[in-house]
């Protein structure tokens, strides 16, 4: 196989599974970071080829004009992997340039993007049907009056533009219980010339959280997919997958498929669910358009999307393939579940004794440790307990010799 795979972003655990996956079947796998500090994706065993490239944000023209350069110097064009909204986002906004040079499932300029808005994603959702909690924009005449009355509260005011959101303040969100506490949130994202919606809470616990992955071809057919339950999340109640399930859901992938095709989606998606625990109807909450936590689970139950995604735009696409029952393997992320787990206990949302029982003899897809390649887990280990010893005793981030050093 003459094509590369080029995984954008390799210092988190989604980067590492879309190595592995391709590694596996022997596809050469080239990682690409802005800088070699905590990326130990690129440590597995996996990993053929490791690329410092210009920051894709503080050097945007650099780092496209470094993919292109370096595409050009291969044999035949690589396929890009995004292993992160930032490097989606560069990616769209740079499509027909990349395009020339590398494989990439999408052909749409613009719809990665567009879906990865929430505003103008859940505008799409309810032309073509699907549900989405009810929101208000902040601009909206009577704000105050239509939160009380149609939102209520507690609600959320969430970014229309997640990354940049995230990157700020840390957080997907802003829960708000009161209009005071809504007021002071609309005036946070302001200062940051960040556009917020404010949108109803679905009720339901954190396990009323459901997700339909799903790969569509170049004809924008569904080909392969699977859906999964969340159990925990982090932070808890508006976060991202610790703990989750494959769960077949038949009505997710009734929702889900209809909307993909029809709106000429192409390649890996995935859409995040919940479900209403008074009406039992399924809300689109967002959708991911690029790999996702989860994608170790999904490999370990028999869709390999990196590997999917590959075969197919290099002329050798795998069978179509769905799972169909349930096969209780569960994704777990111990790290990080340790923290949701302590703030489950602490708001008595969740047991101790109930978090134990779901961890005992269930098959585990891990976030990071893998036998056979444990090294990354190693190198991520080696970063906790550095950033935990600095917190202990309070290590300042610079010596004062290296300040001295810097000022001089």
């Amino acid at each position: 196989m003459n094509n590369k795979a080029v995984i954008l972003g390799c210092n988190y655990y989604i980067g590492l599974s879309t190595i592995r996956n391709l590694g596996v079947h022997g596809i050469h796998t080239v990682a690409v970071d802005y800088s070699e500090k905590g990326a130990y994706g690129a440590k597995s065993k996996y990993c053929s080829e490791r690329l410092i490239a210009p920051h894709y944000k503080k050097e945007t023209k650099k780092f496209i004009r470094f993919l292109i350069n370096y595409a050009r110097e291969q044999s035949a064009p690589p396929v890009l992997i995004p292993c992160h909204d930032s490097y989606v986002e560069i990616i769209d906004e740079h499509l027909e340039e990349l395009k020339k040079c590398y494989l990439i499932p999408q052909t749409e300029t613009g719809l990665y993007t567009k879906l990865m808005n929430k505003e103008i994603l859940h505008q799409i959702a309810q032309e073509n049907g699907v549900k989405v909690p009810e929101t208000v924009k902040v601009n909206d005449e009577n704000l105050i009056e239509k939160v009380e009355n149609i939102i209520k509260f507690p609600c959320l005011v969430k970014p229309v533009d997640s990354p940049t959101f995230v990157a700020k303040f840390r957080r997907k969100l802003f829960k708000v219980h009161n209009i005071e506490e809504l007021k002071t949130a609309l005036e946070k994202a302001k200062k940051a010339n960040l556009e917020v919606i404010v949108q109803r809470i679905i009720p339901g616990f954190d396990d009323h959280m459901y997700t339909y992955d799903a790969y569509l071809d170049q004809n924008s057919k569904v080909t392969h997919w699977l859906t999964c339950q969340k159990y925990r999340q982090y932070p808890i109640n508006f976060g991202a997958s610790v703990y989750t399930g494959q769960k077949y859901v038949p009505e997710l992938h009734e929702i889900g498929a209809t909307f993909f095709e029809k709106i000429g989606y192409k390649g890996f998606a995935e859409i995040e669910f919940k479900k209403d625990a008074e009406t039992g109807q399924y809300y689109l909450i967002e959708i991911n358009v690029r790999i996702t936590n989860i994608n170790q689970l999904l490999y370990k139950v028999g869709v390999n999307i990196p590997y999917i995604t590959y075969q197919e735009l290099t002329g050798s696409p795998v069978p179509p393939k769905a799972i169909e029952e349930d096969t209780d393997v569960r994704f777990w992320c111990g790290y990080e579940d340790l923290y949701a787990i302590r703030d489950y206990v602490k708001t008595k949302q969740l047991s101790l004794m109930s978090i134990i029982k779901s961890l005992l003899f269930k098959p585990k897809a891990y976030a990071i440790w893998d036998w056979k390649d444990p090294i990354p887990a190693f190198s991520n280990s080696g970063m906790i307990v550095s950033k935990v010893l600095k917190r202990v005793l309070r290590i300042p981030t610079g010596s004062k010799s290296n300040k001295t050093k810097k000022s001089i």
